[in-house]
């Protein structure tokens, strides 16, 4: 009975002594979700910094507050921080619950008799609450920081409340957190920090606006060397001297500002798919830092409101290694905030390669194809080259080079607009036209929008055996490539720009350019001048204007934009090519003729006037384009009187006659042939008894007579001559001398040439029906007696 008396009273003793935990744990979780944890960062959810491949940071976005702040994982920092941190901060970090009691009791004393807080027994999860939760400096905001700190403790391991602290403790001024103050201040990141500079900044927090190593260095290195002294015993007293005789020395404060249009465009992609707290590039911070110099340098000699762009890609890897979308972010003047790598603007002549690459692949040319440079008229339109003049026969590998206008709008008119609009597109290239508008043969001259980033993933091509790729400005985007042309003809067009061909390659020279290859685009009314260059390892585009499109005349690629390019490409480690590469498999060397395009080897030396060295591809060696203003076949039969040597048919022949045959060149060629070549390569004029009979009527220049020598009288001005034309058969006459245009009229209206010095001077007039006759004249200047 006694027992049973005693047991009844002892269980419900016992009782009691279990409930009064579990009641204090059910508070405490009650507490908890009444008074939940705020998250971190929740004042700053914008907050983010874009990095560089290297973790160099190129633009930090502030929170509402602006703020900077660089995520940084532990193993982003360096040891001696954390050592430095723990040793001076807290001690029992990794062992106690939130708080140390010792150090509260201590704070405590230190209250009870000096009347105020003298130090707060702070550990550095106290730290992170107080971060987390901002109180006042009292002995209930002391109280709510200790309970923080031990909920602290319940939600986080002592790791990532470590982490809390290095990436929100406040640094002075606008800067929180130990990669932000590093960045900031020394100018490297957290994990290359020396002795001394993780003692600068273990103390920083403690009284961030008083100890601002960029304003008050002497306070600064008094604070530092305290915790240096400090870390005795944990360092050896080597490093502790060495580090005691290091003086603060901290960059001024400023806002990092490298490829900010980049950064911009990121943080965009970045806000769209909600992660906004740090985005690797792949940009090369050094790499950024030479581009933005160069553009800076250039863009002082440059009319105000003119901007430049440019843009470097590693071919290997597809990344974007510098992105400068305006000349100088800090001049608004210049559209500083508007990216012109990413605007659609007329690339002037800068396709032309593609479409010479694309017609070597089809087997419609060689690279020294016999193309026109003389004013032709295609369907009524009628282009002209960027200087006005006139070069005659060409071939591919010069018409590239020289950027002619005319030759490319053959090979086009050949291969058609649409067709070449859709190689393009194939290859990841697509043009912008206007709404309703159709391609069309002013496409290959600048008549479509493109954009610089798109231009330098095609460009790429001509390095990566004729893969084009799109560039990747984060190393986490898709490698993508699309095959924009063959290898072989890859190799064919970058011969051509970097070299000059197979003549080019023969001879040194090309000047600054050597080792690149290369071409420049100016838009119609100089609004944009472009220049785009390869090299073994690089991709590089270079656009030059007023983001506006207001014209900026005598602004063109190869003045403006092409020096610039060279300038990037000599910057770059390892930016030329040391040496030519070789052929591919399927790209040959051949002597070809000219004018019937076709291999010298197996044709009549007759018929082979010029012999010329070209890239064949696969072995194709196609015939010269078709005469579009006189038909026929390319070898011509004809007679010649014995006697005379004059041209004449048999039926109106007076004597012997003698049977030649030749290989015709294009109508529109003939008046350009050099005297010697005209001799070899045309038949003769035809006899007086059969010229009525057989020569035909055609255009022809009245007023000057072919070979005619115009003496100047003493005393005189230089001469002048008025011409005229008869046979024109449709559209407006133009008039050139010397290759370049002087003028265009209407029919049945005489022009006065004037001939400012003594000299040749071949004077050429053309219609719209593209027929072309020529004269060469010879102005001698009156002797002085």
């Amino acid at each position: 009975m006694r027992l049973r008396t005693l047991a009844s009273s002892v269980r419900p003793r016992h009782a009691a002594w279990w409930a009064l935990p579990l009641a204090v744990l059910l508070g405490l979780l009650l507490l908890d979700r009444l008074f939940p944890l705020p998250a971190p960062g929740r004042d700053s959810p914008y907050a983010l910094v874009v990095e560089a491949r290297d973790g160099t940071p190129l633009r930090a976005f502030p929170d509402k507050d602006h703020i900077w702040r660089h995520p940084v994982r532990l193993e982003e920092v360096s040891p001696l921080y954390l050592e430095a941190l723990t040793r001076y901060e807290d001690r029992a970090f990794w062992w106690h619950p939130g708080v140390n009691p010792l150090a509260l009791l201590r704070a405590a004393g230190q209250w009870a008799t000096q009347g105020h807080i003298v130090s707060g027994g702070s550990t550095i999860t106290m730290q992170v609450a107080r971060i987390l939760d901002p109180q006042a400096r009292s002995l209930r905001g002391k109280l709510v920081q200790i309970l923080r700190a031990v909920q602290i403790e319940c939600h986080y391991s002592k790791r990532e409340i470590l982490a809390l602290y290095l990436n929100y403790a406040p640094m002075g001024g606008v800067l929180e957190g130990v990669e932000a103050a590093s960045r900031a201040y020394l100018g490297k990141p957290a994990l290359r920090l020396s002795h001394a500079e993780a003692a600068l900044l273990t103390v920083l927090p403690q009284q961030p606006s008083r100890l601002r190593p960029d304003r008050f260095a002497a306070k600064a290195q008094g604070a530092r060397d305290k915790v240096l002294r400090r870390m005795a015993g944990r360092w050896s007293d080597a490093d502790i001297r060495e580090a005691l005789g290091e003086p603060v020395v901290a960059q001024t404060l400023r806002e990092p500002m490298l490829a900010p249009l980049l950064a911009q465009r990121l943080k965009e992609t970045a806000d769209a798919a909600g992660d906004r707290t740090r985005i690797r590039s792949t940009i090369d911070a050094a790499s950024q830092a030479t581009v933005e110099n160069l553009l800076g340098d250039r863009v002082r000699g440059l009319p105000p409101r003119v901007s430049l762009a440019a843009m470097v890609m590693d071919n290997a890897s597809h990344e974007v290694l510098a992105y400068a979308g305006s000349a100088d972010f800090g001049d608004k003047d210049r559209f500083s905030h508007v990216d012109m790598v990413r605007a659609s603007r007329s690339p002037g002549s800068a396709l032309k390669p593609f479409l010479y690459g694309f017609a070597l692949d089809e087997g419609m040319i060689h690279s020294e194809s016999l193309l026109s440079d003389t004013p032709q008229s295609f369907g009524g339109y009628q282009p002209g080259n960027f200087q006005q003049s006139f070069h005659g026969p060409v071939s591919v590998s010069e018409a590239l080079v020289k950027s002619l206008n005319v030759p490319a709008v053959e090979v086009l008119d050949q291969l058609g607009p649409l067709r070449f609009v859709a190689m393009l597109r194939r290859g990841g290239l697509k043009l912008d036209f206007p709404r309703g508008a159709e391609p069309n043969l002013s496409v290959i001259l600048g008549g479509a929008g493109v954009r610089l980033e798109n231009m330098v993933g095609a460009y790429a091509a001509l390095a990566r055996k004729g893969l084009a790729v799109v560039p990747r400005f984060t190393p986490d985007a898709p490698v993508r490539e699309q095959r924009m042309m063959s290898e072989g003809a890859a190799f064919i067009i970058r011969d051509i720009l970097e070299t000059g061909g197979p003549l080019g390659r023969a001879v040194e020279g090309q000047g600054a350019y050597r080792g690149i290859a290369w071409k420049t685009g100016t838009s119609f009314g100089f609004r944009d001048a472009w220049a785009f260059g390869v090299s073994q390892r690089y991709t590089v585009g270079v656009w030059v204007g007023r983001p506006d499109g207001t014209p900026n005349p005598g602004f063109f690629g190869a003045n403006v934009a092409a020096p610039l390019l060279v300038d990037i490409f000599t910057a770059l480690p390892g930016g030329r090519n040391a040496n030519p590469e070789p052929a591919p498999p399927g790209v040959t060397l051949e002597k070809i003729c000219w004018p019937t395009g076709m291999r010298a080897q197996g044709t009549d030396p007759r018929h082979c006037p010029v012999q010329r060295t070209a890239w064949t591809l696969q072995g194709v060696t196609p015939p010269t384009f078709a005469d579009k203003v006189r038909g026929g076949a390319q070898l011509l039969t004809y007679f010649t009187d014995r006697a005379s040597g004059m041209r004449v048919m048999p039926a109106c022949a007076h004597g012997d006659v003698d049977r030649h045959e030749l290989a015709r060149w294009p109508a529109s060629l003939e008046p350009w042939l050099d005297a010697d070549l005209r001799r070899r390569a045309l038949p003769p004029g035809w006899a007086k008894e059969c010229e009525q009979a057989y020569r035909p009527e055609g255009i022809r220049i009245v007023g000057l007579s072919d070979g005619e020598v115009i003496r100047q009288a003493r005393g005189a001005d230089l001469p002048r001559a008025r011409v005229d034309v008869r046979g024109a058969q449709g559209g407006d006459l133009h008039w050139a001398v010397n290759g370049s245009l002087v003028a265009a009229q209407g029919k049945g209206n005489g022009r006065v040439l004037e001939f400012p010095h003594a000299g040749r001077y071949d004077v050429t007039v053309f219609d719209g029906g593209g027929n072309v006759d020529r004269v060469s004249v010879s102005v001698v200047a009156a002797t002085v007696r």
